[in-house]
């Protein structure tokens, strides 16, 4: 059977992605993730961009998996701190953040930009390694929108500047989103949709 590992430990996102690729496991690719393998220990995210620092942890995982594995990375780009904090989101404040401290510290950072100024985007890379053949390929996606000047009551674990973003197709808060209007933006599955016919001839 053919296996591919779901590169994250972020469980909210683990369980976005095996849903993005059930299309797979109906042709028989088995998904696994890093619990169902044991895999412990992280990659040195030392790209300077989304893309380079996916492509450093599909290949961390794959190399000890030996199978093809997907990673992704990706974050926030504010437009008036340019594209902070962009591949340091989670660390933007220099350390490894709770979801409260990295929404407190993003109102910090914005205080004084004006509410038309506060354009940004969601982006993310998600990226395709398969240590036999070593082919590699990634797929680019981004969510316009902007910031607002006060979080929302409720936030999804794991996924703090939602509490913030205000997607702009729907001039709504990401985490106000409905289920088919989250289907209908989200740029992780529209980024796995493009990779999928590239994993089933490269698996």
């Amino acid at each position: 059977m053919k296996k591919l590992l779901i590169a994250t430990s972020n469980q909210s996102k683990k369980k976005e992605i095996i849903h993005g690729l059930a299309q797979l496991s109906k042709i028989g690719v088995q998904l696994l993730t890093l619990d169902d393998l044991e895999i412990i220990g992280e990659p040195i995210e030392s790209g300077s961009t989304f893309e380079e620092n996916a492509k450093i942890k599909a290949k961390f995982y794959a190399d000890q998996a030996k199978i093809p594995t997907l990673a992704d990375d990706g974050g926030l780009m504010i437009d008036a701190l340019n594209g902070a904090p962009g591949v340091i989101s989670r660390r933007w404040p220099g350390y490894e953040a709770t979801d409260r401290e990295l929404i407190d510290y993003a109102l910090e950072k914005m205080k004084h930009i004006q509410k038309e100024e506060r354009t940004a985007q969601l982006k993310t890379c998600v990226c395709f390694f398969n240590p036999v053949s070593k082919y590699i390929s990634c797929v680019e996606q981004s969510i316009a929108g902007k910031m607002s000047e006060k979080p929302i009551t409720y936030n999804t674990n794991g996924y703090p500047f939602r509490a913030l973003f205000i997607v702009q197709e729907f001039n709504k808060f990401y985490d106000e989103l409905t289920q088919d209007e989250h289907q209908r933006i989200n740029h992780r599955l529209k980024a796995i949709q493009q990779l999928i016919p590239i994993i089933e001839n490269n698996i």
